[in-house]
């Protein structure tokens, strides 16, 4: 008899899942049409900037071949567009917009749609979708090219795979249709350019913009119901943690359908200015502070002093081991003291931490108590829940998620390519962990 691993299985589900909420044509709801249709708008928008780079590319090439290049010959001038039919996986592009020149256009041969005819379309459709699982934009060029072929520089892929995710951005629109009483909000910092008003001229003659890079925060909220059901629900790009960025964030949430007065509960790292939006947006919504981002804080002030209360350290151990030890000890001590199942046995650990280790590390331990009261706000919820609401981790995680795709791409060229790599990656993280029923906001 032959048996199957339920890990492999449940990873194989794991990818359909995911599979299933991407670019990917075999559905069986009635959100197939859906997907489907702004699948197809993603393929016309990546078809077309490839088509306008190639001829380009191949415009630029003549105009390097001519002995006098000063002098544009009239068949080079680009002059609009023709439409043309092509197939692809989801269905037919009955408008695809094709650039061409002032001459020469019917004996032209297009490498990109001779290739994507010849080489399995959704090959293609689907390679911007693999950037977001970790593909590298040097592997995403290589990848390109077996099917391409040699006409999408660099930037281009940057262009093309903008443009082939751009549809996905009308869910920041979508209404909240469910308001969740537990919203944990945060933010991730990023680098985008930004133009200076400057411009300068390349070795073609084309005039280009002066782009500098600016840091950015992208502010995002995740919603979390009584059941356990969590998702990010929002985000935007603010030039700061600050409360005008956090009332803008609160009016939009208000914009899309958020009851802002069903909302109990919001998770924080200690963000400046939050709490004046929460009393405009938010008015019935208590403050959680992070518990981890508070521990966290605490630590910086630590002061190291040597104290016989306190169980010996190896006599061996460096310096720096012997702050670490110090460093995982009180850590851990006041993590334990909200893994307590009741507020009250909590302050109960709290008034031992307190006496253990106030007479070793009196500033961290003063530090640690300013503001307690809001880290005890979680407990108002179940016990089941109290691993989801205490800290920010749930957002967290996500982040790093996208840091790492973020670290790869460096300065994004603009905030609409940052915020859609975002939001495909919060894509491939509510698929893989099968949360999409209810991540959809309208």
């Amino acid at each position: 008899m032959i048996t199957t691993d339920r890990t492999t299985v449940e990873l194989a589900e794991t990818v359909k899942r995911i599979w299933r909420h991407s670019f990917q044509t075999e559905l069986d709801s009635a959100l197939e049409q859906r997907l489907r249709t702004q699948a197809l708008g993603g393929v016309k928008a990546a078809l077309e900037a490839a088509l306008l780079e190639e001829l380009l590319t191949a415009r630029d090439a003549a105009i390097a071949s001519l002995a006098d290049a000063t002098r544009l010959p009239n068949h080079l001038y680009l002059s609009g567009s023709y439409l043309r039919h092509v197939h692809t996986v989801y269905g037919t592009l009955p408008d695809l917009r094709v650039p061409k020149l002032r001459a020469g256009n019917r004996t032209r041969v297009w490498h990109i749609l001779r290739r994507y005819q010849q080489a399995m379309p959704h090959l293609l459709d689907r390679m911007c979708y693999l950037y977001t699982l970790g593909l590298s934009l040097r592997d995403l060029q290589e990848g390109m090219y077996l099917i391409l072929g040699t006409v999408l520089s660099r930037q281009a892929v940057n262009r093309v795979t903008a443009a082939a995710q751009a549809p996905m951005d009308a869910w920041r629109q979508q209404a909240i249709a469910d308001t969740p009483p537990v919203l944990i909000v945060d933010g991730v910092w990023v680098t985008i350019q930004y133009p200076t008003g400057a411009t300068w001229t390349d070795r073609s003659g084309h005039q280009r913009q002066r782009v500098r890079a600016q840091e950015r925060v992208i502010l995002a909220v995740m919603g979390v119901w009584p059941d356990g059901r969590h998702a990010l629900i929002h985000y935007t790009v603010a030039r700061a943690e600050d409360t005008a960025a956090w009332q803008q964030v609160g009016q939009e949430l208000r914009d899309r359908g958020l009851n802002g007065q069903a909302v109990q509960m919001v998770i924080s790292d200690g963000t400046k200015g939050l709490q004046a939006a929460m009393k405009q947006h938010l008015p019935r919504a208590r403050l959680q502070r992070c518990t981890v981002h508070k521990v966290r804080g605490m630590t910086r002030y630590l002061q190291y002093q040597e104290a016989a209360s306190l169980p010996p350290t190896d006599p061996s151990a460096t310096p720096e081991d012997r702050r670490q030890e110090r460093r995982t000890a009180i850590s851990s001590a006041a993590l334990a003291i909200f893994q307590a199942p009741t507020q009250t046995e909590a302050e109960q650990r709290l008034a031992r931490f307190v006496a253990t280790w106030a007479p070793v590390e009196p500033k961290a331990v003063k530090t640690f108590q300013r503001g307690i009261k809001h880290c005890f706000t979680f407990y108002q919820y179940a016990m089941e829940l109290h691993p989801l609401v205490r800290s920010t981790n749930l957002l967290e995680r996500f982040f790093r998620e996208f840091r790492a795709k973020a670290d790869e791409i460096g300065a994004f060229p603009n905030e609409d390519s940052c915020l859609t790599v975002f939001h495909l990656v919060m894509v491939r993280e509510h698929a893989k962990h099968d949360r999409m029923s209810f991540a959809k906001t309208g």
